[in-house]
């Protein structure tokens, strides 16, 4: 696993996704040197890096070009991205001409998640995953239901990390914002 404070950030751009966060999302995917991953959503591209050492294929996909830009320089930084493929495009636009996909991962979709969902349904290989990340109970909520319409059984779970500070006089914890992560398995 890449260490977060090794990510290159930046204030307009989200991410990287927490190393334990990224953990759970490798384990639910199964993934496989096989595997083509789709990141929608990217940010700084903490997923990104993460599968580009683990599956075939990896597309990632952001509409905003210091998004793209970053992921570009964190898959350098980390010796990644012979098997990464950046699109600057909103998700829906960018995954309608992506086909056989084993594996999609939704971190961020501009409001189009129900449309989104449908089209990686479309595009999704039999047994494929879809796995979503989300803070906000409305995308939680929206995930799930469109996943059930689309004929899934997704499974969720609220992650709340917190991490260790030592102190002269004992030990703080620091708490992460709380993720919900939704996965689902093409039957």
């Amino acid at each position: 696993m890449l260490e977060d404070m090794d990510f290159i950030k930046s204030c307009d751009v989200p991410g990287p996704t927490k190393e334990a966060i990224r953990a759970i999302i490798l384990y639910k995917s199964d993934v496989k040197d096989t595997d083509k991953v789709v990141d929608v959503g990217c940010g700084t591209g903490g997923i990104t890096c993460e599968f580009a050492q683990r599956a075939k294929d990896v597309t990632s996909i952001d509409i905003n070009p210091e998004a793209i830009e970053m992921t570009q320089k964190n898959l350098k930084k980390f010796g990644l991205g012979d098997n990464v493929t950046l699109i600057c495009d909103d998700g829906a636009n960018a995954v309608k001409n992506i086909d056989n996909i084993d594996i999609a991962i939704v971190g961020g979709s501009g409001r189009q998640l129900e449309n989104i969902l449908e089209l990686i349904d479309s595009k999704l290989n039999s047994k494929g995953r879809i796995i979503i990340t989300a803070i906000l109970v409305d995308t939680k909520v929206e995930a799930v239901n469109k996943l059930k319409e689309l004929n899934y059984n997704p499974k969720i779970m609220e992650v709340n990390i917190s991490n260790g500070r030592v102190l002269d006089r004992g030990i703080m914890m620091m708490s992460e914002n709380p993720i919900a992560i939704i996965s689902a398995k093409k039957r």
